[in-house]
């Protein structure tokens, strides 16, 4: 089965998880995006990987048209079930890598905390590239591996124990890389620290027992300054919340 099947297998058993996840519907992030891209009335937006569809929703009273895409049928089925009274977003399957869309398409594009199951990020950008008009604007949000290996190794490791679809986290230097080579120019980027809420997390991709208890204890025993780099915090002795790292930006073709 291919990464991209993988994907396509984890998003339609949990679709409605990431409508209702507080990860992905809540966040500073969201009302930031408005600040930073501007949006009018006139603009036509792309939102790659919509998932529950946080983005076009938030999106949606500030632009003309919002194409919200998915690799996922179902999650595409079910996230324009949720948000059936905004009348200007419109659905399409679509693979990030590979968009069935003309050049210069879209005055705006987005697409938050998806990539890191996009298997060629070069792709990916380069597809953005392609897709957005002169001038347009493009904003990225992801985690993120942090620059140490060490901690780069556990939270990819983490990751891809609680969700097999999880392909990779990036570094910032690997994504900055990306955009340079296609001439898409960083005007504004800011990181920070992403508190998980513990149960909800790993419960939104794992049922079986013996599986939570093995991302448990890969948490647990892992060294004091890995836990204390990704803030694990516990509540009767049992697992909370922990931290990862985000990175938003936004570029221009």
């Amino acid at each position: 089965m291919s990464e991209k099947d993988n994907v396509k297998r984890v998003f339609s058993k949990n679709n409605d998880a990431y409508v209702t996840s507080s990860t992905h519907s809540t966040g500073k992030d969201l009302s930031l995006m408005i600040d930073w891209l501007n949006p009018d009335s006139t603009e036509h937006v792309l939102d790659i990987a919509t998932g529950g569809g946080h983005v076009a929703k938030k999106l949606a009273p500030h632009v003309k048209q919002i194409t919200a895409t998915d690799i996922t049928e179902a999650m595409l089925t079910n996230t324009a079930e949720h948000l059936q009274d905004f009348k200007n977003i419109s659905y399409q399957v679509a693979d990030a890598e590979n968009l069935p869309f003309e050049n210069n398409a879209f005055n705006i594009i987005t697409c938050r905390i998806a990539a890191h199951h996009f298997p060629g990020p070069e792709l990916f950008i380069s597809e953005v590239y392609r897709v957005l008009k002169p001038n347009g604007k493009f904003l990225f949000i992801d985690n993120i591996a942090p620059k140490n290996n060490t901690y780069d190794m556990f939270v990819n490791s983490l990751e891809k124990m609680r969700d097999y679809s999880h392909v990779r986290s990036r570094s910032i230097s690997e994504w900055k890389k990306l955009l340079k080579q296609n001439d898409l120019k960083i005007s504004m980027e800011t990181m920070r620290k992403k508190v998980l809420p513990y149960k909800e997390w790993v419960h939104r991709t794992l049922e079986e027992k013996d599986k939570i208890k093995e991302v448990n204890e890969f948490i647990l025993n892992a060294s004091a300054d890995i836990r204390d780099y990704f803030q694990v915090e516990f509540k009767d002795s049992k697992i909370s919340s922990f931290a990862i790292d985000e990175w938003m930006v936004l570029v221009e073709k």
